[in-house]
This record gives structure tokens, sequence and C-alpha cells, in this order.
């Protein structure tokens, strides 16, 4: 693979106009058939297999018009009085006007409150929320005007709603962007140098949106996807592109041509980005295996983007470098230079490595092996600790911003509705007579958590029936998943006994329940499938088990402090006012798996990074204490330099104003930072430290023949050592030796 990769970049280096100019027409052109494909992002919150599905499927076999695409209106007065002459007529006159409206199949009559001072319609549509667009709901919004004019609010909620108010990212990406710059800018010390990953993930963003627009013509594509898409991209795109330009920067400074640093720098910290960034791409795919489409479009969404940011470090960087050349250090910073070491020459790394702060650092942690390993591991699972309360929940618009008309709506209904009527449950009852049905509904009466239960509605052909229940609690609450289950399991089958009938609880709020079920029934599967191939995957390249044993087991205690942070800012409410949250929420269902299967990913890269440069100075001297101080000491700049910048650009998005994207930005970001602080500079030094020898045994080898310190040394090692490859090789995991400290 190294062999290919710097061709492939020696390539691009020799032809940086072909290679440049292909990139821009690509993405214009992935830009231009991704809106001309009427690409859009729905929200459809499908499970296959479950019986909420089960219940909607049956339901619009019998009821032709159930589930159509709605909005729902809600009006209210803030003075108490709703129904005077005026104020009526505009509302009349505003349905009507809803009525003659394009794509409008059908308004219903509106619904009062029984304090009077509210009501609320159906607005039904004739289209898929595919053929819809933020027009509909403008329309909606336009109507309202004359009504608000006499004093009345009026909000909204509903599919077409939310495709009117989608969250936009410019904000979040451009400040993600100046925190990332100012981090480069310090970490390379040239204005050039450290614009140069900028650029290449803001062209890999245009050309990864417009490809996931591409592929929403073709398939549901969550709304919040994107941004999570976006998101990933950033941080990836740029950790990616450092990666390779520290190596190119040290390689011209040990005299190389550029043509042939831009193909050593692909061969070398490419092979880590492939390996990184296969990694996370595999492991967010492996999403939909969940079995849930709106959790595999969002995996699908990042792992598009996450693989266009790879292809563009590998082929559009070497382009930029080599046309720059030497230049690449153009516009330094004199300060930022002279306070920065001289980059170490290959000899000399391993006899300079603990001059350095990080080498330093290394040698005190080895020293004080136990204590740091021991100590760090008890902070680790402190911060993990929340995750044991973590309790998933159901996404809905009471978690929206408070400004937004879907949130205000929400409010309003359960203000004079009361809670549990933006959790109506729909049930299906086939096979059962309009009698059984009744008596269901009686049943259902006699339930404490039931607020309403309506009589049964039967279809035209007889054979089915839908009642409406609606919950005395709100839809997050444990009270309503509760009644869903007591209705399945002991009303249902004890009210149709002997009918031969089937009652299927369905309804979104149901199936937001039966998600969140699915999701905790297969997440320890999916953990396991990821964790078991992520390690096998390390057994691949460093032929070591326990190293790749040990890399496990570190990306998990990073992906349990991100569960318990966001556990314990989300439901627990800390710190929730400087994110602009009012509320305490529950971790909505789709966020483990997500943050589960990218976390793993992310933390090779640091993983691979470390241990590579380790391993190369292992090889050479066989002392694992020297070998240790080596690699964190080669690699503690760049890996801390790209950390923060993850961490920054992941921040960045927690101002976006949907609650999904707030809970994974912080997600991401405080597992990047444990990750490249606790973990990288503290338990994996002493950890390696309290193994020894032992971290590279090989099954079948004995630890003289792995290159251990007796007898045969580095110079054991065999030509499938070599084939493997390291970010490290030569001198210093991808050149990080020039930014060590």
């Amino acid at each position: 693979m190294e062999r290919l990769l710097e061709t492939l970049g020696r390539s691009c280096a020799l032809r940086p106009w072909r290679t440049i100019t292909a990139w821009l027409v690509a993405a214009v052109a992935l830009l231009a058939l991704g809106q001309a494909a009427g690409g859009t992002f729905v929200n459809d919150f499908r499970v296959p297999g479950v019986e909420s599905q089960k219940a909607t499927d049956e339901a619009r076999d019998h009821f032709p018009s159930f589930g159509a695409v709605d909005s729902q209106i809600v009006w209210h007065a803030p003075d108490g009085k709703l129904d005077t002459p005026e104020r009526s007529a505009a509302i009349r006159r505003m349905l009507t006007e809803v009525r003659d409206q394009p794509d409008v199949s059908g308004v219903d009559r509106p619904f009062p409150s029984e304090n009077g001072r509210a009501a609320t319609t159906s607005v039904s549509y004739d289209k898929e929320l595919g053929e819809l667009d933020k027009a509909h709901y403008e329309r909606l919004d336009d109507a309202a005007e004359p009504v608000r004019a006499t004093g009345l609010d009026v909000e909204f909620r509903g599919m077409v709603v939310d495709l009117g108010n989608e969250p936009t990212t410019s904000a979040a990406e451009l400040v993600g962007l100046g925190a990332a710059l100012i981090v480069l800018i310090i970490a390379f010390g040239s204005l050039v140098a450290a614009g140069l990953p900028l650029v290449v993930a803001g062209v890999g963003i245009v050309a990864g949106t417009a490809l996931v627009l591409l592929v929403g013509s073709v398939m549901d594509i969550p709304t919040s996807a994107p941004i999570i898409a976006v998101m990933l991209g950033l941080g990836a795109g740029i950790d990616y592109a450092l990666f390779i330009l520290s190596r190119f920067r040290a390689d011209l400074a040990d005299g190389h041509s550029p043509s042939a640093a831009a193909g050593h720098a692909s061969a070398v910290a490419g092979h880590a980005v492939v390996f990184a960034g296969g990694t996370v791409v595999v492991a967010i795919l492996g999403l939909n295996f969940a079995g849930i489409p709106f959790v595999g479009g969002m995996g699908i969404a990042g792992a598009v983007t996450v693989a266009v940011m790879m292809v563009a470090a590998l082929t559009l960087l070497p382009a930029l470098l080599g046309l720059l050349g030497h230049r690449v250090n153009a516009l330094p910073l004199p300060r930022l230079r002279a306070a920065r070491r001289a980059a170490a020459t290959p000899g000399e790394a391993e006899h300079s490595a603990a001059a350095t702060r990080a080498g330093r650092w290394s040698e005190h942690v080895y020293r004080n092996r136990i204590v740091y390993a021991c100590s760090s591991t008890v902070v680790l699972l402190a911060l993990t600790a929340p995750l044991f309360s973590l309790r998933l929940g159901n996404p809905d618009d009471g978690i929206q911003p408070a400004d937004l008309t879907q949130r205000q709506a929400y409010d309003l209904i359960a203000d004079n509705f009361g809670p549990g009527w933006n959790a109506p449950l729909v049930i299906t009852v086939t096979d059962g007579g309009e009698d059984r049905a009744g008596k269901l509904t009686a049943a259902l009466k006699k339930d404490p958590e039931v607020a309403v239960a309506t009589p049964p509605k039967i279809s035209e052909d007889g054979k089915a029936a839908l009642l409406t229940v609606v919950p005395e609690h709100a839809p997050q609450d444990k009270e309503v998943s509760d009644l869903v289950h007591r209705i399945r399991d002991d009303i249902a089958p004890r009210a149709l006994a002997g009918s031969g009938g089937e009652a299927l609880v369905g309804g979104s709020t149901a199936l937001l329940i039966d998600m969140a079920d699915v999701v905790g029934q297969r997440l320890p599967w999916v953990v396991l499938a990821v964790v078991g191939a992520g390690t096998l995957l390390l057994v691949g390249m460093f032929r070591a088990p326990v190293i790749a044993l040990k890399a496990a087991v570190m990306t998990l205690l990073s992906i349990g402090v991100s569960f318990g942070v966001i556990t314990a800012m989300f439901q627990w409410g800390w710190g929730l006012d400087l994110i602009g949250v009012d509320k305490t929420v529950p971790i909505m269902s789709a966020v483990p798996m997500l943050l589960f299967a990218v976390l793993f990913g992310l933390s090779m890269d640091y993983e691979v990074f470390l241990l590579s440069a380790v391993r190369e100075s292992y090889r050479k001297t066989g002392d694992p204490r020297r070998a240790v101080i080596a690699g964190l000491s080669s690699t503690a700049g760049v890996i801390t330099a790209a950390a923060v910048i993850m961490a920054c650009v992941f921040l960045s998005f927690v101002s976006v104003p949907e609650t999904l994207i707030k809970i994974i930005g912080i997600g991401l970001a405080a597992a990047v930072i444990i990750d490249a602080t606790l973990i990288r500079m503290v338990l994996v030094p002493a950890v390696m430290a309290l193994l020894g020898d032992r971290a590279w045994w090989r099954p079948g080898r004995d630890r003289a023949a792995a290159g251990g310190g007796t007898g045969a040394g580095p110079g054991a090692v065999t030509g499938a050592d070599r084939a493997t490859g390291s970010v490290g090789s030569g001198s210093g995991a991808g050149g990080a030796r020039s930014e060590s400290g």
C-alpha cells in the first residue's frame, strides 16, 4: 500500500494543476447534480419490523388517508378571548386560503381547548415529503399574518414545518475554521502552511456535502445528517491534512525535492490516514446494521464525507504541496518560529527525545507508571460513571430551541390541552369487530395514565378500527413508554381475548419508543462487532495482539467518558445554560450508536499515530523505555494540535440550535480532549511501561525474535515487519519530530 500511496502522491505533486482542476470541476459538478436531482433531507423515523411500524402499515391498508404528510396549526389567545367575531372570521379566512394552497388535500375543523384559550387543526398534503419544500411552510406562515394582526399567536409544527426550519451551520463552520486556523498557525509558524489544511478541508466539504445531497435524491437522509457530516468532515479533513503536511515539511528539511517529499509523506503519513479514515468509514457504515433507516442515513452521510476528505488529503494536498514546494513555509511568524525547536535528524531523534517537554513528561510517567496507570484509570472511570444512569429517549419538538415555532406550538398544546396531546398513540385493531374495539376503548379509559380514549373509527371495509389514546404525560416521560408496553402486554390481549383480533400500538410516539428499545437491544452487538473488527485491523497492522487489545480498551474508555459527559450534562442538567438548552432531555436513541461508531474510528487516528512511532523506535533499539519516550516525544505536538482542532470544530457546532447536534458536538469534543490528554499522554505510556517487551509479543515467537532486548535486538525484524509500514518510518511519525514538545 505504501508504494501505491507514494506513486499517487508523487503523481499529483508533479501534475498539480491537473489535479486541482479535476477537484474543482468534480465539486461543482456534484453540487449541480445534487441540486438537479432534487435531493432533500427528511426526518423519517421508520423502524422496520417493530409493532408501531406494523400498526402504521395496517392502518394505511384500511384507511387510505392515514399517514399523509401533514402540518399542525395552533392558535392561542394571550388574553383568553379566542372566539371573538373578529378573530373567528380571521381564522376562517386563513383556513380557506390554506385549503387553496398547492398540494393541500384537506384541512380539519379546528379543535378548541377546554379552557377556551387555544385551538388546533391539521393540514394534510397529497404529496410525499420528498416532493414538498420550504415554500409550503412559508405559504402557511404568510396565511397566518392576518390572524396575528388580531392579537392571536399562531404557531406551526409537523413534517412540512421542519422542512422550512432546517438548521444552518454557516456560523458554526466559520467559528470552527477560525479556531483551527489559529491552532495551525501556532503549530506550523507559517501562514501558508497553516492555510493548506483549511483549503483542503473546504474543497472536501463542498464535494462531500454535494455528494450527500445527491445520495439524498435516492434514499432518505435525516435533516441533521448533513450537519453531522460537515462536523466530522471538517475535523477529520483538517487532521488528515495536518499529518501529511507535517511529514512533508520534515522531508523538505531533510533535503528531498518537493515531489519526492510529497510522495514520501503520502506513503508514510498517508498510510495512517488510510487506516484511520477507513476505520471511521467502516465503523460509521456499520450503523446500517442497526436496522433503523434514520440511524443508517446519518451513518451514510458521515461516511461519505469522511471518505471524500480522506481522498482529498491523499490527492489534492500533494498537488498543492507540489505546486508550492519550499514556499509552503512562506509568510513565517518570527516569534513562533523562534520558539519552536529545530527538527531533529533521524539519528538524533532517539537521543534528543528526553530533552523535549513531552520527552521529559513521558520519562516521568515511565518512572511512576503504577501511580499514573491507577490514578488515570480512576479518573476515567469517575467520568464514565454517569453513563450508568443513561436513559434513551425520544426526539420531539419539546427539545427544540425555545424560539422555534415547533417548540412554541408544542408548549402551547401542553399548556392548554395537556402534555399528553403531544404524544397521542394510535391503535390499529384488526379482525376484532366493532364490539371488541369498543371494549378495548372502555378498558383503556380505566388506565390512570390515559387522559382520553376516542371511540373507534371503523374502516369502510369493516376489517379494521382506529383508536386514539392521549396519555397524561409528555412524549419523553417514562410513564408514556410504560403505557405503550402495558397496552401491548396486558390491556389489549385481555380486551380482545377470544375474538381473533389484534391491537397494534402505533403513532409517532410509539415508533420512537420502539426505536429506543431496538437501539438498547442492538447496541451491545454493534459495539462488539466494531471493537472486534478494529482490534483485528490493529493486529494486522502491528502484528502485536497485546497492543491491539490495549488500544481497544483505551478506545472504550474514551467513549465511556463521552457518554458519561453527555449524560451528566443533558440528563442531569450540568452546564445546560452555557449551551442554550433550557431543560434536561433524555439521550436520543440514535446518539449512542452514532457516537460509538464515530469515536472508535477517530480514536484510532491518535492510537495509530502514537504506536507507530513507539514501534519504530522499539524496532531500532529493542528498549521499551526509550521507545515510549521517543514515540511520545515525536508525536505529542501533532497529536495535541490535531486534538485541539477537532475539539474546536466539534464545540463550534454547539451553537447550532438543534439539540441533537449539541449532544453529538459535546460528546465528540469530550472524547477527543480526554483521548489526546489523559489517555495518550498519561495512561498509554504508563501501560506501555508496565507491559515492557510483552507489549510487542507475537504468537509463536519469543521475545528476542520480536525485537526485544535479548540477543536478536532490532536486527531480528523480518520482511513481514517492514511490509506493515509505519507512520513513523524513518524519522518519527508523520514528521511530527519537527513539532515535538
